[in-house]
């Protein structure tokens, strides 16, 4: 892991990442109730740990994923995903009354298209993604 990236994180977690992470894990706890919602709950523990420490990865689209992803999403958007999207939300905007958490902001603001449709993505390392990206300019 990069410095600047440790670094970042840390402080992401004392600004938001905390609270961000704590959303998430109720939202797994309440998922896990019912078996048919438990693929809900292993996508809400796997945004938590992003939420709580997101600098030096970043989210790319899961090959395999098909309708039932897409299914799955719409059900999620209206349990869970919409208090996820303005939890993310209403932690940017003191973040981006202050000077030093407007980069936070940001970074929350970004969160929210995966917050609203977790199933279909996966959390995958920045360099990862980027050697992707480049395979995929050569065809």
């Amino acid at each position: 892991m990069k410095p600047v990236n440790l670094v970042l994180n840390i402080l992401w977690v004392v600004f938001c990442g905390f609270w961000m992470a704590l959303g998430y894990l109720v939202a797994a706890l309440i998922s896990f109730v019912l078996i048919v919602t438990i693929p809900f709950g292993i996508a809400a523990l796997r945004l938590a740990g992003y939420a709580l420490w997101p600098f030096g990865r970043t989210t790319a689209p899961k090959p395999t994923a098909g309708v039932g992803s897409a299914i799955g999403n719409v059900v999620w958007v209206i349990v869970a995903g919409w208090w996820l999207a303005l939890e993310h939300l209403v932690l940017s905007i003191p973040l981006f009354v202050s000077i030093i958490g407007i980069p936070f902001g940001w970074a929350n603001l970004k969160m929210i298209p995966i917050s609203l449709m977790p199933l279909g993505t996966e959390i995958v390392p920045v360099e990862h993604a980027e050697r992707a990206r480049v395979d995929d300019r050569r065809w």
